[in-house]
């Protein structure tokens, strides 16, 4: 931009980064002004074709890597040492434990699915058993999540996931040792113990990650929430299981994104010694 905008966009606080801004952030700042020119009733350039042409013009010529949003996976191993730091009796650990199991084993649910969960959208289904050909084997419980509007869908698609085993008794654990009857199913806790009738908001799912990876000797830097979605999928490529059926699970609409965590899974699994 010309050196005079710029200054004057620093004298108002309104460009505080150096640097050029990476292309997505332009990108979702356009769509907000977009948005917000059309609330007023006013006409703008936003969807000019000469507006398009340079956005994928600066994508291209960006020297910016793309950069992962978790630079590690959360997978099995993982954890399980994050749910060992959650080993305590504390209302915080019980919520704790119940969300990094939810989030985990539901598909992988990003953290802003995760801070909307809600009671109501929890059904309770037919237990299921681990292996359905072994009659002798206990049944497991089993839970519908509905995940209403996502990144990727709207609410009328009225997605759901299933829950099942371990992570439906922790979080069930947790509702009726917080006395949740209804409203968010993740809250704050304040100091004292007591809980908020007010929901987490996504970016504490990724502190409480970041705080419980740091208890568990794991270098917080490496991990974000996003790394319990990464991990999930590839726990799936490292057990086998088909890419189809794990996006079922994963509500991933993109193959190319799912298949990238199986190829990096294929890739690791190649370069150990054999």
């Amino acid at each position: 931009m010309p050196a005079d905008v710029e200054v004057g966009l620093r004298a108002e606080r309104l460009l505080r980064s150096p640097g050029p801004h990476a292309p997505g952030t332009v990108q979702r700042r356009l769509t907000s002004w977009s948005i917000l020119t059309r609330w007023r009733g006013l006409t703008g350039a936003f969807a000019a074709p000469s507006l398009k042409s340079a956005l994928r013009l600066a994508v291209r010529a960006s020297a910016r890597p793309r950069q992962r949003k978790s630079k590690k996976a959360v997978t099995v191993d993982m954890l399980a040492k994050l749910l060992q730091a959650c080993a305590g009796d504390r209302l915080v650990d019980l919520r704790d434990h119940a969300l990094l199991l939810t989030a985990f084993a539901s598909g992988g649910r990003r953290r802003s699915e995760v801070a909307a969960l809600r009671v109501e959208d929890l059904t309770d289904e037919e237990p299921v058993r681990a292996d359905p050909s072994d009659k002798t084997s206990p049944p497991l419980p089993c839970l519908s999540i509905r995940l209403g509007r996502t990144k990727t869908t709207t609410a009328d698609e009225n997605e759901h996931v299933l829950l099942i085993g371990r992570p439906v008794t922790a979080l069930k654990t947790w509702l009726a040792e917080a006395q949740i009857k209804d409203g968010p199913v993740f809250r704050r806790i304040d100091q004292w113990g007591n809980v908020d009738r007010r929901a987490l908001t996504p970016q504490s799912i990724n502190l409480i990650l970041k705080a419980r990876c740091e208890q568990a000797g794991l270098d917080p830097a490496l991990f974000s929430a996003h790394g319990l979605r990464s991990g999930y999928l590839t726990e799936a490529a490292n057990r086998g299981i088909p890419l189809p059926e794990a996006m079922q699970q994963s509500l991933h609409k993109s193959v190319t994104q799912a298949a990238s965590y199986y190829n990096n899974a294929e890739r690791r699994t190649d370069e150990r010694p054999g």
